[in-house]
């Protein structure tokens, strides 16, 4: 059975953002084709795209490398979002279906709950849901793509810390719904840009004095169960 590339890259990249390929490590065929059990071809494709998207560089003599980003590209990502995550609500506003809209106000439910009774363990799973639909609901699949995009390399170079009040984080998403709902694409934008700017202020670099280069065990084999049907 050939494995998907796509879902060999889903792991590959997964594990870069978690951590278990260090910075400029290199990242050989073989080695990834044993780790997640596949052969080298969706291995080879994988890399491509993780090239692609900016994970993966590919040097003289070393091969397929993972990144090593600067801080002013590090930073450019959080300005990317603070303009196209506002622009995704605004467009949501406009062409949201009342399934993206149950979605999000079942996802805002569920937060303010937890939020509440201070159980934060899966918060931002949650708030990760919530602005990945909110950007479905846009309609631009060219605009999810780039904004989870964005949220992967964030996710990989910035160490979020928990806001000091959940309550009020999931308040703004609430906010942002309710102006979705009543079509407001001004407000929608108004809203997110806000929220948006308050949570890049919780972000601080993963990267700065390196200690060895090391690979930690992978969480997870690429997952076939779900491939055989």
């Amino acid at each position: 059975m050939r494995i998907p590339a796509h879902s060999v890259c889903t792991a590959i990249r997964d594990d870069i953002v978690a951590g278990v390929y260090e910075r400029g490590s290199r990242l050989t065929e073989e080695l990834l084709a044993r780790r997640y059990g596949v052969s080298r071809v969706p291995v080879r494709e994988a890399l491509r795209t993780l090239e692609a998207e900016g994970f993966v560089v590919t040097r003289r003599h070393a091969g397929a490398c993972v990144a090593e980003p600067t801080e002013q590209e590090a930073a450019d990502l959080l300005e990317m979002r603070l303009l196209l995550e506002p622009l995704g609500a605004s467009r949501a506003a406009q062409r949201r279906t009342e399934a993206h809209l149950k979605v999000l106000r079942g996802l805002v439910r569920l937060g303010q709950e937890r939020a509440r009774r201070g159980n934060s363990d899966d918060l931002r799973s949650l708030g990760g849901w919530f602005h990945e639909t909110l950007a479905q609901a846009s309609g631009s699949p060219a605009l999810c793509s780039v904004l989870t995009q964005l949220r992967h390399k964030i996710a990989w170079m910035y160490a979020v810390e928990a806001p000091a009040d959940p309550a009020e984080t999931w308040a703004e998403h609430g906010a942002i719904v309710d102006a979705v709902a009543r079509g407001d694409g001004e407000r929608a934008r108004a809203v997110t840009a806000l929220h948006t700017e308050r949570s890049g202020a919780a972000h601080r670099l993963r990267f700065g004095s390196r200690g060895p280069d090391r690979v930690r065990n992978s969480q997870h084999p690429v997952n076939t169960a779900s491939l055989r049907h």
